[in-house]
């Protein structure tokens, strides 16, 4: 196609029968194809870390909100605290996740992931022994 047909195509008005007419069916499957295409995950940039803590003090939680101030998902294993130490830093990095919209979740016995905003999680992991038999 030359550039003066491409000028042309461009400039020319279209004609009433020239419009794309869509049955009800074709209608519904492209909004489901909107929904799709809106729950479709953004890509991580390249750079996404996940940061893996084991925390020996209640003072070394504030790393961990560091990092999730950087947009990182940490892994927090609360194994080698006292419990009241354990709940306090379970406290401290709850507040500090509604701050940042993130979320905050139990894997594992004394063990917490906390994600910013930025980075989705799906899935849930059971905690419960009845439902490991089925």
């Amino acid at each position: 196609m030359s550039f003066k047909d491409k000028l042309k195509n461009i400039l020319t008005p279209i004609e009433d029968d020239e419009y794309l007419e869509l049955t009800d069916e074709e209608v519904e499957s492209l909004s489901d194809y909107e929904t799709l295409q809106g729950s479709v995950t953004p890509k991580l940039p390249s750079d996404a870390k996940m940061i893996l803590f084991e925390p020996r003090s209640f003072e070394e939680s504030e790393e961990v909100a560091r990092y999730l101030k950087e947009k990182r998902a940490a892994v927090v294993n609360l194994h080698r605290l006292q419990r009241d130490y354990a709940q306090r830093t379970i406290d401290f990095l709850t507040g500090v996740v509604f701050a940042l919209d993130g979320s905050i979740q139990k894997i594992g016995h004394n063990v917490i992931l906390c994600t910013p905003k930025t980075i989705g999680v799906e899935g849930e992991i059971s905690m419960n022994i009845e439902d490991l038999d089925s």
